[in-house]
């Protein structure tokens, strides 16, 4: 790989380090990530627009370089690539900067190809999945096979409880630069790749960010904390805040980690830390419910709430 970067690029590389599909290098004192581009080519167009209107907001999104053939993407055994450079690679961003981000970058025209809001119907595909894989696949993942039940019963709350939200009330939010996962501790490195991008409600990276954190190894009483401080200063609309708790309610904290069991990238033992905080998160989802509802009248999860 070094020698496909040198002949593209033209740059010379001491030492590359492969990590979870991605190619690192350090070249003038700046950080180099060549890695796999991971979305359709329909949305490369929008994604390139993301990013020039974020430069011009003065945000320090990653750099693309351009090849020896002038593309974005480098071709390798029929899969597309794509160079970043990235400045201050472990920088963190924390409820607050995301709020500041959310505040900056709106999307006024639905007809992106970034734009997801379909939360509904993607996860009843989802579900669907997710079952033909354990009838198909999951006959020897033993963890899976005692949690899993308990994980798709959350799911299907979270579809539940969106369906009635829209029934209910008008889909009125503000739709921002989203992505498709945050992670806690939210280093740039992630928080600022083009190819996590989309666009979303506002409400999503929020609670993406606190579910990470509760799952974490930081203390999880902070994690209230975090949804209180959010709640203070950002006036949302009744649909907005109901989004809220059903994206807090969906359990991506298990099936990001699912999928990479059976795509054989991880051990499913993984998974025991999270089942291990089942009861804690439970309380949570309650405490986090008592604190919405201080501003707005919530879909009811009965088994959560008493």
């Amino acid at each position: 790989m070094k020698d496909t970067i040198s002949f593209y690029y033209n740059i010379d590389i001491d030492t590359l380090e492969e990590k979870d599909g991605k190619y690192h290098f350090k070249y003038q004192n700046r950080d180099f990530f060549f890695v796999f581009f991971n979305r359709n080519l329909e949305e490369l167009e929008d994604l390139l627009d993301c990013i020039s209107e974020m430069q011009k907001k003065g945000i320090d999104v990653h750099g693309i370089l351009i090849n020896k053939d002038n593309s974005i993407l480098t071709k390798i055994n029929e899969y597309n690539y794509i160079l970043f450079s990235v400045n201050n690679c472990s920088e963190t961003y924390d409820i607050f900067d995301i709020i500041d981000m959310n505040n900056k970058l709106t999307l006024n025209n639905y007809n992106s190809k970034l734009y997801r809001n379909n939360w509904e119907n993607l996860w009843m595909q989802k579900v669907d999945y997710f079952e033909y894989q354990i009838r198909e696949l999951g006959l020897d993942k033993q963890v899976i096979k005692n949690s899993f039940s308990y994980y798709i019963g959350l799911v299907e709350n979270a579809i539940s409880y969106v369906h009635n939200v829209k029934l209910k009330y008008p889909s009125q939010g503000t739709i921002v630069l989203s992505h498709r996962r945050i992670f806690y501790p939210n280093y740039k490195l992630n928080y600022l790749n083009p190819l996590s991008f989309i666009f979303d409600l506002e409400v999503r990276d929020i609670a993406e960010y606190l579910k990470a954190m509760f799952f974490s190894d930081d203390d999880e009483s902070e994690v209230l904390e975090e949804l209180k401080s959010f709640l203070k200063i950002k006036r949302l609309t009744i649909y907005e805040y109901n989004m809220l708790y059903a994206r807090l309610l969906y359990p991506s904290y298990y099936f990001d980690i699912y999928e990479e069991v059976m795509n054989k990238e991880r051990s499913e033992e993984d998974l025991l830390k999270i089942i291990s905080k089942n009861e804690n998160f439970e309380e949570f989802l309650k405490k986090a419910y008592l604190e919405i509802t201080k501003y707005a009248i919530l879909e009811k999860v009965e088994w959560i709430i008493n």
